[in-house]
Parts: structure tokens; C-alpha cells; sequence
């Protein structure tokens, strides 16, 4: 069985962003590029290096699709575009990106994804599509990357309003500048 992983930067106050801070016109936007680590970066690529394939919500489909086809050469865009990615979406009608399939029935298809033969799936961001998976118990890991900044305001993944969910720390690292990585598997409602 494949494990789907979540991968988010995030504030002390649960504001999740990418990190160009383009997704939304908040006056804090791009918080993440005032904060640089090597030990990020180096997680980024070793994070990258352990899965077989990607899952992204349309509007983070969108911005990748846009970016990282004219990144290869390097080893890090070289995988983007080689890795299979999932595009959940009911509006998308192609997904001409490399590799690319789309998904339009969340529940059903990538729970039977989940049951396929192949290495773990990454979501990048996609804060709507977490939003959802985490409603249909489709997360198996949590992955953050806690920066120490408060914005006020933003895209999150946990709404008020949503059914308690419980995580059991998988694991925790302190890094220069403030930063923490936070590991979580989903124990379930």
C-alpha cells in the first residue's frame, strides 16, 4: 500500500504558503523566502528522493506546470518532471505537464491509488486538496515545516468547524534560525 504524504511550510498561527507567497494577496506573503536554511533545502531533496509520485490541487498544478518544465538540468527539476503527478481536479480538462494524470473523483480514486503497487505520493501544498483529504481520512503523514513568523491571516489546512483529528509525532528536529520540522502519521478521528 502507498502512503500519502503532506508537505507544508507553515506559521505559528497555521498559515500555509508557497514559497514565492504568489498564491494569495496577503500583505505578508512570501514569509518563507525571510527565513533561508540549508537543513531545509536539504530536506526538501531528500523528501523529493523518497517518493515516486506527486499529488497537487489545480491552482498548485498550475503554478508547477508554469515553472518547473523550463527547470531541467539539475537534479531537482530533472524528478519533478520525471515523477508521475495526480492533478485533483473537476475543472482541469488536460494536464499536459509531463507524466500527468488528472483525478476528478477525490475519495474514490485516491483511496484506490493508495492501494496500488508503487513507492509513497507526495502533496505538495495544495492547502483546498488537504483540506479535503484530511476530510476523507485519505493522509497517511504530515509533514511541516514550522517557521517562527505570525501573519494574521492566510490559506490553512485546519478550518474551525471540522471534526477533531489526532497525530502521533513521528518526528522532530530544531533547526538554525528558528525553523522546526515536525513529522506526523494520522492516527485517525
Amino acid at each position: 500500500m502507498r502512503k500519502l504524504i503532506v508537505t507544508e511550510f507553515i506559521t505559528l498561527d497555521g498559515v500555509v504558503e508557497a514559497p514565492g507567497g504568489n498564491e494569495t494577496d496577503h500583505p505578508h506573503g512570501g514569509w518563507q523566502f525571510t527565513h533561508s536554511s540549508p537543513d531545509v533545502g536539504k530536506y526538501k531533496v531528500d523528501e523529493l528522493g523518497s517518493v515516486e509520485a506527486l499529488m497537487l490541487g489545480r491552482k498548485t498544478y498550475d503554478l508547477f506546470a508554469g515553472y518547473w518544465p523550463s527547470q531541467a538540468g539539475n537534479w531537482f527539476g530533472d524528478r519533478m518532471n520525471q515523477l508521475p503527478k495526480f492533478v485533483v481536479s473537476k475543472s482541469l480538462q488536460q494536464a499536459d505537464w509531463n507524466n500527468s494524470h488528472i483525478v476528478r473523483d477525490l475519495a474514490k480514486e485516491v483511496a484506490a491509488l493508495k492501494q496500488t503497487d508503487g513507492g509513497d505520493i507526495l502533496v505538495y501544498g495544495s492547502a483546498t486538496l488537504v483540506k479535503s483529504l484530511l476530510q476523507y481520512d485519505l493522509i497517511d503523514e504530515l509533514r511541516l515545516i514550522l517557521y517562527p513568523v505570525s501573519i494574521g491571516g492566510g490559506l490553512r489546512i485546519f478550518d474551525d468547524g471540522r471534526e477533531m483529528k489526532k497525530f502521533a509525532l513521528k518526528s522532530s528536529r530544531a533547526l538554525e534560525g528558528g525553523m522546526v520540522i515536525l513529522e506526523y502519521l494520522l492516527m485517525g478521528p
